[in-house]
């Protein structure tokens, strides 16, 4: 049974990478983007965590690439 649920985990892990890969070259993939994206957020979850202890006052960055903002009701599919 436990070569079984190997199997099962490594057909599912080759699945989902091939999922990320044919995303990633996708022409409408927007990667960069993305990327920007995830950068900017680990910015911010790292001067947020830092302020207490440095004193600094830290104002997250909350516009992303192409002009989407984070928050309720903003970013992807608002109008």
């Amino acid at each position: 049974m436990n070569q079984l649920t190997e199997m099962v985990v490594t057909i599912a892990t080759a699945i989902v990478g091939l999922a990320i890969v044919a995303v990633l070259v996708s022409k409408n993939a927007q990667t960069p983007a993305v990327i920007q994206s995830a950068a900017s957020g680990f910015n911010n979850a790292l001067g947020v965590a830092e302020a207490p202890v440095t004193g600094a006052s830290y104002t997250p960055v909350l516009t992303y690439p192409n002009g989407y903002t984070s928050g309720f009701g903003s970013g992807y599919g608002a109008s």
